[in-house]
């Protein structure tokens, strides 16, 4: 599993450059928020400042780095990234996002990312959601531009293991007594065949509920919701926001059956389906340079289906999450 997580944050800062830019020119920002442990954040927003022709970030876009944000009030939208992932993992994103007039926060989930994975899965499921409350915290209360920040307009786009802690954010606390069920009459779901699911326990349920249901968030849009299936229609009833699932049909690590469609049904939520999609065309397209680079990295993260062009869907999703936030979120 480090070996995938380090394959994506590698696919994904060779392949940035690849995508759209963004409407209007972005500044960015690298934080440091005063955690325990600190935790470190991508900070993209509309800016009047000049971007550099070339670029001069790690994910390969040409930002305007430390310019003064415009455009107050500015909604806000969290990102969160997938398990081991980093605050680039969806720069592309958080990019469209900035063009159309967000500001983004992309937390790196401390003790789950590429450069730390010291966290067991028992403790990210509590600390991810906690997370998400302090760059909430962090960007209407300390940063420079806080004031600028629109309060009442502030969304959530998470991936993966984003999507879980989306869903906690959200209100719901998963049902680990459920999720065990599922695991004990299908194994060959990926999280329980590998082991994730070890230490989540029902009694972990008490220190999760107090993270979940930041009253700040007004609206979720989730892309492969992993453990998903840890949320019955009960616990889901908690959320009461717009939300937007998005999956793939071939998506064998989070499957649309078992996480997405279950969540989307019991939430009524608006539920979209990509063909022909798989878990990791929620990353950005590679360079293709990768393969030559490392082919292992290559066939694992960037190769799809047959007929299915990666690209074209990002310039897909980054339109209808556009639509979706500016549609949920309206003043």
């Amino acid at each position: 599993m480090r070996f995938l997580r380090a394959a994506l944050a590698l696919a994904t800062a060779l392949s940035a450059a690849l995508l759209p830019g963004a409407a209007r020119a972005a500044g960015f920002e690298r934080l440091m928020l005063p955690t325990d442990p600190p935790m470190a954040a991508g900070l993209w927003y509309p800016t009047e400042a000049a971007p550099p022709v070339e670029p001069n970030t790690p994910f390969r876009q040409a930002l305007a780095l430390g310019a003064d944000p415009a455009g107050a009030p500015l909604p806000l939208i969290v990102i969160s990234h997938g398990d081991g992932g980093w605050m680039g993992g969806h720069a592309h994103t958080a990019l469209a996002l900035a063009g159309a007039g967000y500001a983004v926060i992309a937390p790196e989930h401390p003790g789950n990312n590429s450069e730390d994975e010291s966290a067991s899965v028992a403790e990210w499921s509590v600390s991810r959601p906690a997370d998400i409350t302090a760059a909430l915290d962090h960007m209407l209360g300390v940063w420079r531009g806080g004031g600028m920040i629109d309060a009442t307009r502030i969304g959530f786009f998470g991936f993966s293991a984003g999507g879980y802690t989306g869903l906690v954010a959200g209100g719901a606390v998963p049902d680990l007594a459920r999720a065990a069920a599922h695991c004990a009459s299908a194994p060959e779901e990926f999280v329980c065949r590998v082991g994730m699911m070890d230490g989540l326990t029902p009694a972990l349920e008490a220190e999760i509920a107090p993270h979940a249901g930041d009253p700040r968030l007004g609206a979720l849009a989730l892309a492969a919701p992993g453990l998903g299936f840890a949320f019955g229609a009960d616990r889901l009833a908690a959320i009461d926001l717009p939300v937007l699932i998005w999956s793939g049909t071939e998506d064998a690590r989070v499957p649309h059956k078992t996480n997405g469609g279950p969540v989307a049904e019991a939430l009524g939520a608006a539920s979209e389906v990509t063909a022909d999609a798989g878990h990791f065309a929620f990353m950005a397209p590679c360079n293709p340079r990768l393969q030559e680079i490392n082919p292992q990295i290559w066939n694992m993260v960037c190769v799809d289906a047959d007929g299915f062009d990666r690209a074209a869907f990002h310039e897909d999703l980054n339109a209808r999450l556009i639509a979706f936030f500016n549609e949920a979120l309206a003043p």
